[in-house]
């Protein structure tokens, strides 16, 4: 009863993986005051929920599930079963509503025109098939161009029962063999149609447990294709592809060692007592932990230790024959006796990035308590018995993956790279000397579609170096990148270390003889290189060849960018406007002297 009693006033409890379903309906009132009122900025975001059945309840459980991302959702919902019409004919409500996401809820009662019949031949079903699967297509392509936003679409749960047995899954009129190919063909539309998500209620559902999750009398009296009780894990996954769509993934798996990587406490048992290996249960249990987190670092997620240990007996752990993991694989490994909360902080100082990047797992509930208390915008899951470590961590979707950029595979590398170029500056005395001997090459460009994804993750990531926080879609970025009363540039930038990939951003947009920058942003990795520099030089030469004598720039004050308040003033821009900190400058590029000293541009010189 502490745990439920908690949860009701402690959204970050009620909210992590495994839910208390029950209580999350029965106080979700309560939840959404506690987490209107927690003072955090919020981004607004419009989101339609195209409904193959009810979906009231599953608005209610998304709004909380986002609101605890950063997300402030305002709500579309179709009428009961209309998702077809509203998608194919076009609704007013829907278009003056001009949604930033839209989520088409259907499930597998809404296959019911398109199942085979005993009696169809195999080329009826193939047709049944193809028509189900031209049935969505169609609906997407409208969709897409009517509002070209991102869309997420159930693929199909397993029915609740099965008319040939176990034969339904092979022979062609089984419903469950027509499920498994129509998902197998939705997968595919995925890999081949831009700004398509498919949530895999199929995984879902599995997870839940079919027999829990299809509750008759619920569908018979509200039309809810799912149980209510499921509705909190339905939500909790759709919730999760729309916050990595807008970049509101952790970044970082900050781990504790004893007991969590290895069963034991090196410093009393010494590596050769631990539990870690195929040789005991817990052993192999621990390896498959290890193993997981490994293939975390392989999709980019950054790798820490925050151990309460002497640091020659952390290494010792790592170095075990058994692990599966090594020094190497982590950025940072703070193995000390250290609060750790202090420690999550410094090693997000370290990496450069905020403690709301940060997932803690520890087993010690103290820790976790007091990490909670301390940093509570750091993620902190329940890690409670190895066996249950991979299904906590993998279920709470912290680093969901919507997009996978060649920036992403390489940012363990990249992270690396930048700890040899801070390493390198501490020897020089000359800051310029040290500048000029990472001989920067820097590409500055028109937005180009090898970049979109990566152009797409930077404007929803990146929050110090963001002058105004404007968010885009991909499918935005492409917009703007294809208007031609738009100026669009990325920056990027190679060094003797290595590549730092897309690091910079403008948007500007052209108003007569005026340039209206509506994006600046960069990564914080690479400032005070003169990257800023580049990009403005490249950006006012642009603008000239355009026939632009004015660029008016823009800055909006949050929590979080206040570094860059006095950006373009450094940028030589004149302060023309100032409310409440919100201000507005202007530059006349007549005259404009270039202001990049390090990084040689395009192959030119600088």
């Amino acid at each position: 009863m502490d745990d439920i009693r908690e949860s009701t006033v402690n959204p970050a409890v009620a909210l992590a993986y495994p839910f208390e379903a029950g209580e999350l309906l029965r106080t979700r009132r309560k939840l959404k005051k506690a987490l209107l009122a927690d003072g955090r900025e919020r981004v607004e975001k419009k989101i339609a929920i195209l409904g193959g059945s009810t979906t009231n309840d599953i608005a209610d459980m998304l709004e909380l599930f986002l609101l605890a991302e950063g997300i402030r959702p305002v709500f579309y919902q179709s009428e009961y079963a209309k998702y077809w019409e509203d998608a194919m004919f076009g609704c007013p409500a829907l278009t003056s509503f001009a949604p930033d996401v839209i989520y088409i809820h259907t499930t597998f009662r809404n296959l019911g025109p398109f199942l085979p019949l005993p009696n169809d031949s195999a080329e009826a079903v193939e047709g049944r098939l193809a028509e189900a699967e031209r049935h969505f297509s169609e609906m997407w392509e409208k969709l897409s161009a009517a509002f070209a936003c991102p869309i997420v679409q159930n693929n199909f749960e397993y029915p609740f029962y099965r008319l040939y047995g176990n034969r339904d899954a092979t022979d062609i009129h089984g419903q469950t063999n027509f499920v498994n190919r129509l998902n197998a063909r939705f997968q595919l539309a995925a890999a081949n149609t831009k700004h398509l998500y498919i949530h895999d209620l199929n995984y879902t559902a599995s997870c839940y447990g079919l027999d829990r999750w299809t509750d008759q009398s619920v569908w018979y009296m509200y039309k809810y294709a799912m149980a209510l009780e499921a509705i909190p894990s339905l939500a909790h996954q759709v919730a999760s592809i729309i916050k990595s769509i807008f970049g509101r993934n952790k970044k970082v798996l900050a781990l504790d060692m004893d007991n969590t990587l290895w069963g034991g406490v090196v410093g009393d048992d010494g590596p050769e007592g631990l539990e870690l290996g195929e040789e005991t249960p817990n052993g192999q249990a621990y390896l498959e932990f290890q193993r997981y987190i490994k293939r975390q670092k392989d999709i980019g997620v950054l790798l820490t230790v925050c151990s309460k240990n002497d640091p020659e007996n952390a290494l010792a752990g790592l170095r075990h024959p058994d692990s599966a993991l090594s020094p190497e694989d982590f950025q940072v490994i703070r193995a000390n006796w250290e609060p750790k909360d202090r420690n999550i902080a410094e090693t997000a100082r370290i990496l450069n990035l905020l403690t709301d990047s940060v997932v803690f797992a520890d087993d010690n509930p103290a820790e976790r308590h007091i990490v909670a208390s301390s940093l509570p915008s750091t993620a902190v899951p329940e890690m409670e018995g190895v066996e249950n470590y991979i299904r906590i961590l993998d279920r709470n979707a912290y680093f969901e993956v919507t997009s996978l950029s060649a920036d992403d595979l390489r940012r363990n590398e990249m992270y690396k790279e930048n700890a040899l170029r801070e390493a390198e500056r501490q020897s020089f005395a000359d800051y310029s000397d040290y500048l000029r001997s990472l001989d920067m090459q820097g590409e500055i460009l028109p937005f180009s579609q090898t970049y979109m994804q990566r152009i797409a993750q930077l404007t929803n990531k990146s929050n110090q170096f963001n002058l105004t926080t404007k968010r885009y879609t991909a499918a935005e970025i492409e917009a703007v990148a294809a208007s031609p009363t738009h100026i669009t540039l990325y920056g990027r930038l190679t060094d003797r270390f290595g590549d730092n990939g897309v690091v910079a951003v403008v948007i500007g947009e052209i108003r007569g003889c005026e340039l209206h920058i509506d994006l600046w942003l960069m990564s914080c990795r690479v400032l005070k290189r003169d990257m800023e520099y580049a990009m403005l030089d490249t950006l006012v030469e642009t603008a000239v060849s355009r026939g632009i004598t004015k660029l008016i720039g823009y800055y909006y004050p949050t929590a979080k960018n206040g570094m860059v308040r006095e950006l373009y003033a450094d940028f030589g821009f004149t302060k023309v406007a100032d409310n409440d900190g919100s201000t507005v400058w202007e530059l006349e590029t007549a005259g404009y002297q270039k202001k990049n000293r390090f990084i040689t541009v395009n192959g030119g010189t600088k």
